[in-house]
């Protein structure tokens, strides 16, 4: 009974050992292959990202590429923003013609009126004054005679004044005046012989008609 007894003991030991010697085996290699799978997934990971920073994705290439064609401001609003710049560049450059040729008349002022007179500083009327201030001060050239000034140029209103337009005054229709128009509801005329050359009101008579020659 004893060598029984020592018999089983010794056959469930040896089974016990047994039994735990595969388990420790098969799941060694469980382990070892789990831990392979995720290097190699590691490493594609790694190999992946490698390829994505080194070549652009198709999609983002062709997005990129139309992000580029539409850059830029739009063509009809540069036209828009160019003739804009050169309409106010032309404003400018005719504003500085019209005070120079204010500026070089009104030097002028307090010269003597003379009948058929052609020159302000030796005795001039209106017309005459007229065609010699736009011809030496802007280089423009008129007629003679009131009447015949009033047909060139372009015809405005009122409202539309601008130092240098030029202002005729008559009788009814009849024009027999003509002024040079300075700004400030100002012209200024060769008037009589007593006060020569001198600066009345635009008003100071009825305008017949009103032109611009700028």
């Amino acid at each position: 009974m004893r060598k029984l007894g020592l018999y089983i003991t010794a056959m469930m030991t040896a089974g016990i050992v047994m039994w735990k010697a595969p388990i420790l085996s098969y799941a060694e290699p469980i382990v070892v292959e789990e831990n392979a799978i995720a290097g190699e997934a590691d490493i594609e990971d790694v190999e992946d990202t490698e390829e994505a920073e080194g070549e652009a994705s198709p999609v983002l290439e062709a997005e990129a590429e139309e992000d580029m064609s539409d850059s830029g401001p739009d063509p009809a609003i540069q036209s828009r923003v160019r003739a804009e710049a050169e309409a106010k560049e032309a404003a400018e450059q005719e504003a500085a013609v019209r005070q120079n040729l204010v500026s070089y008349a009104l030097q002028f002022v307090g010269g003597p009126y003379r009948a058929g007179g052609n020159d302000p500083r030796t005795g001039v009327d209106c017309s005459g004054f007229v065609k010699f201030v736009m011809q030496n001060g802007a280089g423009i050239g008129m007629n003679r005679s009131s009447v015949t000034q009033a047909t060139q140029g372009r015809a405005i209103s009122a409202n539309q004044m601008q130092p240098g337009d030029l202002i005729f005054y008559g009788s009814g229709s009849h024009i027999n005046h003509v002024a040079m128009y300075i700004g400030n509801g100002q012209i200024v005329h060769a008037s009589t012989y007593k006060t020569g050359i001198k600066i009345s009101n635009w008003n100071y008579r009825a305008p017949v008609k009103i032109i611009s020659m700028l």
